[in-house]
């Protein structure tokens, strides 16, 4: 038996019954508190991180999730350079990778990413993956072994976001 959609006059520009159907459950949807943020509570953030890691342990039976940071500091403390990311199944991935602007070529970079795969293959991982826009460093990232295995155009409008992987063998 279908169901009987109520008529609302301000889906009659919806050509298919399908986009009918999405916009009623949006609007259904929208009857609950949703909330909108652009300056979410880190406690939030963090109840969702450990929210999918613990359905991703339970799914996987890999409950080895580690972070992975590495940092270069000046003489007072503050970052010249580092690299954030973890390890989880056999896999390392790289979130960001920063050296400061004025010691770019400098070799800090190449040493943070050598430095974060030794430590991914000293804990069992067989790859490391990671990504960056067109207009970062995919050659730099190409220089040192590591692939594309995809690609989001126009993320942001106008440049490419891409992902990169490396076999550590």
């Amino acid at each position: 038996m279908s169901a009987v959609l109520p008529q609302r006059p301000e889906l009659e520009h919806r050509e298919s019954l399908a986009d009918r159907r999405a916009a009623w459950h949006d609007a259904a949807v929208a009857d609950e508190v949703l909330q909108v943020t652009e300056d979410p509570a880190a406690v939030d953030l963090a109840f969702l991180e450990e929210q999918i890691n613990e359905y991703n342990f339970a799914t996987t039976g890999y409950r080895d999730g580690r972070y992975l940071a590495i940092f270069v500091r000046d003489s007072g403390g503050a970052i010249r350079a580092g690299l954030s990311g973890h390890t989880w199944g056999g896999c390392a991935e790289v979130k960001f990778l920063w050296v400061r602007e004025s010691e770019r070529r400098s070799g800090l970079g190449t040493a943070l990413l050598r430095a974060a795969e030794r430590e991914a293959k000293a804990r069992g991982c067989t790859q490391i993956v990671l990504g960056t826009h067109s207009f970062q460093a995919p050659a730099f990232y190409a220089k040192h072994g590591y692939t594309v295995c995809g690609e989001a155009p126009d993320y942001p409008n106008g440049y490419t976001q891409i992902h990169l992987r490396k076999a550590l063998v």
